[in-house]
């Protein structure tokens, strides 16, 4: 093997995250103990950080450095890293120029057989229906917030709930004390994950609307998430509700086929009965926004239970009479005059 080959090799090799022995490295490059310590200088001078441990056999491993130098990717990395890079736009982060300049310094080094098919994947991300859009989030204030997650410092800072500083002409928001956790992107905005030592109790904050007073506050120590995840934590509290379920579950019998009702069920379960009918179970986080959440498909509809929909149905039905016109109750047309 020629010099610059075996030096990918050897590069290969350290990237592995594993410590390396001379004689490891020897053997698996074909060469002796003295080219490789050659090789391994080599590399050094191109801004490698490789940590050396002394003794009979020697031992390597790849170091952080000062600066990024060149990186070594397989088939399978460079093709995560493009795809990523290409889908930064959900992230809610200002990284899109970034990211763009990456991706092209990316295809221009990589091999053909990559780049055919990269240069045909175009992806295009949109918010999910229903989503608000949220001001993107600055990298700047990530990398500040995963400081404090990674060296465990509480913050201090204050949190504009309202999107105004001060609602109402009121006083000015009062600061908050947190322990943070983590970093969660979902639905295109950042959320922080952290327990709230005021409220005593774990708490999602949007990124976009926290202020951090620098400095970081004391070390504390971390604590135990009531869930087995932070995914199964956020899918719980974008609920309403302690576990990743809804807290109120009821199921319909629609007078409509099932192939009309599956595209608008979200993550209900819709059982065909016979070809105009079919029911529904879904959930929600109040009974009575469960029943209206059901009102939306405009058919006739008879509640299976549990008792707590029968009764939500009134509620909100009777809410929905209150709410027409009262010409509209008095049978009148739309553009007939009250009397």
């Amino acid at each position: 093997m020629s010099a610059a080959p075996r030096l990918l090799a050897l590069l290969s090799l350290l990237q592995s995250g594993r410590r390396w022995s001379g004689a490891e490295l020897s053997s698996r490059l074909e060469v002796s103990a003295r080219t490789v310590r050659r090789d391994v200088a080599r590399l050094r001078e191109l801004g490698y950080r490789i940590d050396a441990a002394h003794g009979r056999d020697g031992a390597y491993r790849l170091g952080a450095g000062t600066a990024l130098p060149p990186l070594l990717f397989d088939d399978e990395q460079a093709t995560a890293i493009a795809i990523a890079l290409q889908a930064s736009g959900a992230l809610g982060a200002e990284i899109e120029d970034a990211a763009a300049r990456a991706l092209a310094t990316l295809r221009r080094v990589m091999p053909a057989r990559l780049a055919h098919h990269l240069h045909a994947l175009h992806i295009a991300t949109v918010a999910r229906a229903g989503d608000s859009a949220a001001p993107p989030v600055h990298p700047t204030e990530l990398l500040a917030l995963a400081r404090a997650i990674r060296e465990r410092h509480s913050i201090r800072f204050t949190y504009d709930r309202f999107g105004t500083t001060a609602p109402d002409g009121g006083p000015p928001v009062a600061p908050r004390c947190a322990e943070p956790h983590h970093l969660v992107a979902a639905h295109g905005r950042w959320y922080l994950l952290a327990w709230d030592v005021e409220r005593d109790d774990w708490r999602l904050f949007a990124v976009h609307r926290i202020a951090l007073r620098t400095p970081y506050g004391p070390r504390f120590a971390r604590r135990q998430l009531p869930t087995p995840t932070v995914g199964e934590f956020v899918a719980a509290r974008f609920k309403g509700s302690d576990i990743d379920a809804w807290p109120c579950r009821g199921a319909v019998v629609l007078q409509l086929p099932a192939g009309d009702v599956i595209p608008f069920a979200g993550d209900g379960t819709v059982t065909p009965i016979d070809d105009r009918s079919c029911t529904l179970e879904a959930g929600s986080w109040s009974w009575d926004s469960l029943a209206a959440s059901f009102g939306r498909f405009g058919a006739d509809m008879r509640v299976v239970g549990p008792p707590e929909l029968a009764a939500a149905f009134a509620s909100v039905a009777e809410r929905f009479a209150h709410s027409a016109p009262r010409r509209a109750n008095a049978g009148l047309a739309p553009d007939a005059p009250a009397s």
